[in-house]
């Protein structure tokens, strides 16, 4: 039996315009409430899937509490203490117990949790006893980011988990340290080797859909963020994993929901338009 808890790590509020980049403030607005400053809030959720066998499997540490107070009020990250820890203490674990972090991308509202709150000091890695794994095209994305995104990345980071020797690179491939069960799929819409990991339910499999699909609004298809580098190449990613989705009965975990940890995808059979159903805030150490 496997168990499945999503857990809260720091949220943000950033600009609602780049967060629906192709759509009317008229039209996002409804989806997510803007306030004076025209910032949408957004999570950063995390899952936590502990194994029969004993591991215990992060997907994704969020944004965390490393920047400095100055970069911390600029990119809108609401909390300054380390929110994922305190999510992961009310669990009895704390980030040593973690054997596995599984990160779809570099970007720091997905990774920036890996390392320790600021203090002044140094940029220090959490999670000590853990193997890191990382698409191989994503990896070299952060290693030589395009100006575009430039400033998405942590320098210091990619150097400490360069180091730490626990740096696992795949490409679509399950790695030893994951259950033979999941699997990945890329997507590249968003950013070069974006890894989507696909955990087997019972009643169908459950994807972390990360920034493909960051929650529910987004499920609309032609929804993208400005953020994306390809927008109609994730289009085309989104659409065909939704379809697999609707059909095989499968969930979707949303990472910056606000309010959703995840839902199973419906496909209305004479719009075809996408949405979710049997939506759920929170996962409690569901045990399938």
């Amino acid at each position: 039996m496997r168990t499945l808890t999503s857990l809260l790590g720091n949220s943000q509020q950033l600009d609602g315009g780049a967060m629906f980049g192709n759509a009317p403030r008229a039209v996002w607005a409804g989806w997510l409430a803007p306030d004076a400053a025209n910032r949408v809030p957004l999570a950063c959720r995390c899952l936590l899937v502990e194994e029969d066998d004993g591991r215990r499997i992060l997907l994704e540490t969020g944004i965390g509490a490393f920047f400095e107070p100055k970069l911390r009020e600029r990119y809108g990250v609401v909390e300054a203490e380390h929110v994922l820890l305190d999510a992961l203490a009310a669990q009895g674990l704390s980030d040593a117990d973690i054997d596995v972090v599984v990160l779809s991308h570099l970007h720091f509202d997905h990774a920036g949790g890996l390392l320790a709150a600021w203090d002044g000091g140094p940029a220090r890695l959490l999670f000590p006893n853990a193997q890191f794994v990382v698409g191989r095209e994503a990896w070299q994305r952060a290693l030589n980011p395009h100006p575009r995104d430039k400033a998405s990345f942590v320098p210091e980071l990619i150097a400490l988990l360069e180091a730490s020797g626990r740096l696992v690179l795949v490409d679509d491939a399950t790695p030893a340290c994951l259950p033979p069960d999941w699997r990945f799929h890329v997507s590249n819409g968003h950013t070069p080797g974006m890894l989507l990991a696909e955990i087997p339910l019972p009643g169908g499999p459950l994807l972390f859909a990360a920034d493909l699909i960051p929650g529910a609004a987004w499920v609309h298809v032609p929804i993208t963020m400005g953020y994306d580098r390809y927008p109609e190449l994730l289009i085309d990613e989104k659409r065909a994993l939704l379809q697999r989705l609707a059909a095989a009965g499968g969930r979707l975990f949303f990472t910056h929901d606000p309010q959703l940890a995840c839902g199973e995808v419906l496909l209305d059979s004479r719009t075809q338009r996408f949405s979710v159903t049997a939506t759920q805030a929170t996962l409690s150490r569901l045990a399938i």
